[in-house]
């Protein structure tokens, strides 16, 4: 088996919690370096301040995976692929539709691996539900994705910054499940965006959505100030009358009221199983469907305006 020394760049609470363990117990991986400007240091992987140092002393790497909040995910990705990298995107790949359309285009020219991990996605629970529902139009879908800011991401600034995604940082994850799933494409129509009054970036989320499947009733809501246990649903109805729910962020799934899968969530060991396979085939995998509706919600969406956010 080939493995792959791989590096991160941007060592936040995501890279701690998942990354790091799942690349030490993934055989097809070697977490040699991290680059982090703040200096936190990984055991047993040298720490470098910026990306380029890394690359510099150790032009052995194969891989990096960036890490790095949304607004400068794509500097770092190109400089990546630039000097021979392949490149794992953690979720939001990008900040921008245009930028992640760049990523793709370039990695393609500089023959190297790209992957957007949207992590929700590799839930067993997803992938059966998208199998089921293949033969099947959507008549009804109801998203409900309501957690708490505060114990997800506490004191992490850039989140409430242009850019930072706000509330669409785990809306987006339902997004993902939901473009994964449906058998049709789905379209923002209209978006009630709520924003902190000193934030740059919303709070909560009312969307609706449209399909071309006629009469259908779709939408999506999103907050950020659910506190006690958390809401991670999809409810989904048929037009042949079958209810499906996927809940707990896309682990659990009831078809008509009665379990049908339940799996422990282990979305990024999948995830670096998957990075393995696109290496050894040296394949692309960009998905940048989730991305472009949170776009299309901002170009569509009302400006509404709550109190202010303190963390």
């Amino acid at each position: 088996m080939t493995v792959h020394k791989i590096g991160i760049i941007g060592l936040g609470k995501i890279t701690m919690d998942q990354h790091v363990p799942v690349i030490a117990a993934n055989p097809a991986f070697e977490l040699v370096a991290a680059s982090s400007q703040r200096g936190i240091e990984v055991e047993g992987a040298r720490t470098f301040r910026t990306p380029a140092e890394m690359y510099t002393a150790m032009p052995e790497l194969d891989a990096v995976a960036v890490c790095t909040p949304p607004q400068v995910r794509h500097a770092f990705a190109r400089e990546a692929l630039g000097v021979g990298k392949h490149v794992l995107l953690e979720k939001p790949p990008a900040a921008t539709v245009s930028e992640l359309d760049d990523l793709d285009a370039f990695a393609d020219q500089e023959k190297r691996v790209l992957f957007t991990t949207w992590h929700s996605q590799y839930n067993a629970a997803v992938v059966h539900t998208r199998e089921l529902l293949s033969r099947h139009k959507v008549k009804k879908m109801a998203v409900t994705w309501k957690e708490d800011v505060r114990h997800w991401h506490p004191g992490q600034k850039w989140i409430w910054a242009a850019g930072g995604f706000g509330v669409f940082d785990p809306g987006i994850n339902a997004l993902s499940i939901v473009t994964t799933i449906l058998p049709d494409p789905i379209f923002v129509r209209s978006a009630d965006l709520t924003f902190p009054s000193n934030c740059d970036a919303p709070i909560a989320a009312s969307l609706t959505f449209g399909s071309n499947v006629p009469n259908s009733e779709l939408s999506a809501e999103f907050d950020w100030r659910q506190t006690g246990p958390q809401t991670w649903d999809i409810e989904i109805e048929t037009d042949e009358g079958t209810e499906l729910k996927l809940s707990l962020g896309g682990s659990r799934l009831e078809v008509n009221g009665v379990l049908d899968v339940e799996r422990p969530s282990a979305e990024y060991t999948d995830i670096y199983d998957r990075f393995a396979e696109l290496l050894r085939e040296r394949r692309s995998l960009v998905d940048g469907a989730p991305l472009r509706l949170v776009s299309d919600a901002f170009l569509v969406g009302r400006r509404l305006t709550t109190e202010p956010f303190h963390d």
